[in-house]
C-alpha cells in the first residue's frame, strides 16, 4: 500500500544583519526586521528617529506597509525546506517567481516507493482514502514495470550506466500521479514571503497550500515578528487554519 507522505518545513536560513560602524542608530529589533529598518531609514538618513511615532522598529514596519513603501523588504530573506508536498501543489508554489527553488529531481532520484499527499476530502473519508491509495500503487507498478522493460531494451548501451538510468527514469516519471510527493527549498525575500501567505493563507485558497503557507507564516513570525505578526491566524470551520492581514494588497 501506499506511504502517506506528512508536511514537514524547516527554516533552515535567513537574513542576519550587522550595521555599519559609521552610522550612529540602534534599534529594538534584529537581523532581518533591523535591516529592512535600516533600508527604509537610508533612503532619507533618519538616523536620529525624528518622528517619535516610528521609533520603535514595528512601529517603523507598520508605517512602512502603511504608506506602501514595502520595497524595503526586499533585502530580508528567509529559507525554508518543504517534504511531504503534492507535485500538483508544488507547481501552484512554483508560480510565485519572486521566490527561488531547488526541487527535488525525478530523473536522478528514483521513486522507490509510492510516497503520495492525500487531499484533507479524501482523508476524511476511509473508504475514499483506501481507494485513493490503491490508485497510487497501481500508478508506482506502472513506473517499475517501464523501468524494467526500458532496461530490458538496453537503452543506448553505450552510454554510462548512470546516464541509462536516468533516461530510464525520466521517461517512466511521465505515469506518476499529481500527488506523488515532492521535497524542495523555498527562499524568498519577505516582501515576497507577504505575497504569499497573503494569497495562499486565504480561506478560499487550495487546503494544501493553505496549510503550507500558514506554516511558514509561524516560522516567520519567530525571526521577524515586527513584519509578520500583523497577520492573524484564525481556525475554519473545516478544521483547517488562515491567515489575514489588512495588508495583504501591498506587493
Amino acid at each position: 500500500m501506499a506511504t502517506i507522505a506528512e508536511l514537514s518545513i524547516d527554516l533552515v536560513g535567513h537574513t542576519t544583519f550587522a550595521p555599519p560602524s559609521d552610522v550612529r542608530w540602534s534599534t529594538d529589533a534584529a537581523d532581518g526586521s533591523a535591516l529592512s529598518e535600516f533600508a527604509g531609514r537610508a533612503c532619507y538618513e533618519t538616523w536620529d528617529k525624528p518622528n517619535p511615532h516610528t521609533a520603535t522598529n514595528q512601529a517603523y514596519v507598520r508605517h512602512i506597509l502603511d504608506v506602501g513603501h514595502t520595497a524595503v523588504l526586499e533585502h530580508s530573506s528567509a529559507s525554508m525546506y518543504l517534504r511531504g508536498v503534492s507535485r500538483s501543489c508544488s507547481h501552484e508554489i512554483m508560480r510565485h517567481r519572486h521566490f527561488s527553488f531547488s526541487q527535488l529531481s525525478q530523473r536522478y532520484v528514483p521513486a522507490e516507493e509510492a510516497r503520495v499527499v492525500v487531499p484533507e476530502a479524501v482523508r476524511a473519508d476511509e473508504q475514499l482514502t483506501r481507494l485513493f491509495l490503491q490508485s497510487a500503487d497501481v500508478a508506482h507498478q506502472a513506473y517499475e514495470e517501464i523501468l524494467q522493460g526500458i532496461s530490458a531494451q538496453g537503452l543506448n548501451q553505450g552510454s554510462h550506466a548512470a546516464v541509462r538510468a536516468k533516461q530510464a527514469r525520466q521517461a517512466a516519471r511521465a505515469v506518476l500521479p499529481n500527488c506523488t510527493e515532492t521535497r524542495f527549498v523555498m527562499t524568498g525575500n519577505f516582501r515576497s514571503w507577504r505575497h504569499f501567505i497573503g494569497t495562499r493563507a486565504a480561506e478560499h485558497a487550495d487546503p494544501e497550500i493553505r496549510r503550507i503557507a500558514v506554516e511558514c507564516l509561524e516560522k516567520l513570525k519567530q525571526i521577524s515578528p515586527e513584519v509578520f505578526d500583523d497577520f492573524s491566524v484564525v481556525d475554519l470551520v473545516d478544521g483547517g487554519r488562515m491567515a489575514t492581514s489588512p495588508y495583504v494588497n501591498e506587493f
